[in-house]
C-alpha cells in the first residue's frame, strides 16, 4: 500500500489537550459520496489509492465526491480556501449510512500557516454548486429544443435508444439521447449509463471499460411509456474518445430482463 506523507503546519487551541477525535466516512464503489465545505475546496489527500476524493481544480467549488473500493481503513484531509483543516477516517461499507455531508467550520482540526505569507487581493467564487447546476440545466434545455439528429441508434425489444448530439461547452459534456417505446409495454429503467470502451472483448486482457457518471441529468428518463418518445440530456466531465476508443451507452429494465447497448466511434 502506498504511504503518503503529509507535512501540514497546524495552528490548535492550547485549550485542547487530548487528541481529537476524527469523524468517520463511509464510501463505496456503487454511490458518490458528496461532501461540502463552508469554504471552497483548495486541496483534498487520501492515505490510500483505494480511496478517491475527486473535486474541481480548475474553479474552486464548495463540494467534492468521494467512492472506495474494498479494503483497509484509511484518512482524508482537506484544506480549504480559508486555510481550515479538515480530517475525517475512510472506511468501505457496503451499505452507506449517509449520501451527503455538510461540513461545518467547527469541524475543523486547525489552521493551515504557509510558509511564505503573501499578500493575497481577495477573490470572489465565481462559481458555485448551484450556479454549475443553473449552467447545466439552462443548456441541456436549450439543446433539446435544437433540431434532432442521429450519430448512432440500437433498438431492441420494441425500445430504441438513440444518440442524437454530442457537444464539447466549456468544461463539460453534453449527450442528447432520445428513448421510444413501441413494445406495448411500459418500460421502467433500472440504469442507463454510460462507458468509454477500448480493446477487444475477446481479449479480456486488453479490454477496457470505463464509466462516466452524470453530474446532472436533464429530463431524466425513469419510466417510457408504451407509444412515448423522450428526449433527454446526459451531463457528464469533458472527456474527449481517442482513436480506439468507442462510446458504450447501456439501458436497462427494472424489474425485467430487457437491455439496450449503443456502442459507437462517432
Amino acid at each position: 500500500m502506498k504511504t503518503i506523507v503529509i507535512l501540514i503546519s497546524l495552528i490548535v487551541s492550547s485549550s485542547i489537550h487530548a487528541q481529537v477525535i476524527l469523524d468517520t466516512l463511509y464510501a463505496n464503489n456503487k454511490k458518490n459520496v458528496a461532501l461540502f465545505f463552508p469554504k471552497p475546496i483548495r486541496q483534498g489527500i487520501t492515505g490510500a489509492s483505494h480511496f478517491v476524493f475527486t473535486y474541481n481544480r480548475e474553479t474552486k467549488q464548495y463540494f467534492g465526491l468521494l467512492q472506495a473500493q474494498p479494503g483497509e481503513a484509511s484518512n482524508l484531509l482537506i484544506v480549504t480556501d480559508d486555510g481550515q483543516v479538515y480530517s475525517y477516517i475512510l472506511k468501505y461499507a457496503e451499505q452507506l449510512p449517509k449520501l451527503n455531508y455538510f461540513m461545518s467550520k467547527t469541524e475543523s482540526i486547525g489552521t493551515e500557516v504557509p510558509l511564505l505569507v503573501k499578500p493575497k487581493p481577495k477573490q470572489i467564487a465565481l462559481d458555485s454548486m448551484e450556479k454549475s447546476l443553473a449552467y447545466y440545466k439552462s443548456f441541456s434545455k436549450y439543446l433539446l429544443k435544437t433540431n434532432p439528429k442521429r450519430l448512432a441508434s440500437k433498438k431492441r425489444n420494441g425500445i430504441k435508444l438513440q444518440l442524437q448530439k454530442m457537444v464539447y461547452h466549456k468544461s463539460v459534456t453534453f449527450l442528447v439521447m432520445e428513448v421510444s417505446n413501441t413494445s406495448g409495454i411500459t418500460f421502467e429503467t433500472n440504469f442507463l449509463k454510460v462507458y468509454s470502451v477500448s480493446g477487444n472483448k475477446k481479449r479480456k486482457a486488453s479490454y477496457q471499460r470505463l464509466e462516466m457518471k452524470p453530474i446532472y441529468i436533464c429530463n431524466h428518463p425513469y419510466r417510457i411509456w408504451n407509444g412515448q418518445l423522450l428526449r433527454f440530456v446526459y451531463v457528464l466531465p469533458k472527456y474527449v474518445l481517442g482513436d480506439k476508443e468507442k462510446l458504450l451507452v447501456e439501458l436497462q429494465e427494472l424489474n425485467g430482463g430487457r437491455k439496450v447497448k449503443l456502442e459507437t466511434r462517432l
